[in-house]
């Protein structure tokens, strides 16, 4: 998590999880990839497409997307960072 900023964040851009709207899937909580922008669901969400997307592409780097919500997550390093 060395190279993120909160302040250069990348903001999701619908409030809908992408892979689950191809789908028709419903998601829990959203988080945004600060690799790609790509918004995707938790893992509390039956399909996990963030955690998926973060192993899959080697993107480390996820915050909530949920309104009210500062924070990231690094999935290389296990940190959590309140911002």
């Amino acid at each position: 998590m060395r190279t993120f900023e909160p302040k250069n964040r990348k903001i999701t851009k619908a409030y809908e999880c992408e892979e689950c709207v191809k789908t028709g899937d419903s998601w829990v909580h959203l988080r945004t990839c600060q690799d790609c922008g790509i918004t995707l669901c938790c893992d509390s969400s039956p399909n996990r497409h963030a955690s998926k997307h973060g192993a899959d592409y080697g993107h480390a780097v996820i915050t909530s997307a949920e309104p009210n919500e500062g924070w990231a997550w690094c999935y290389e390093h296990n940190t959590f960072l309140r911002f």
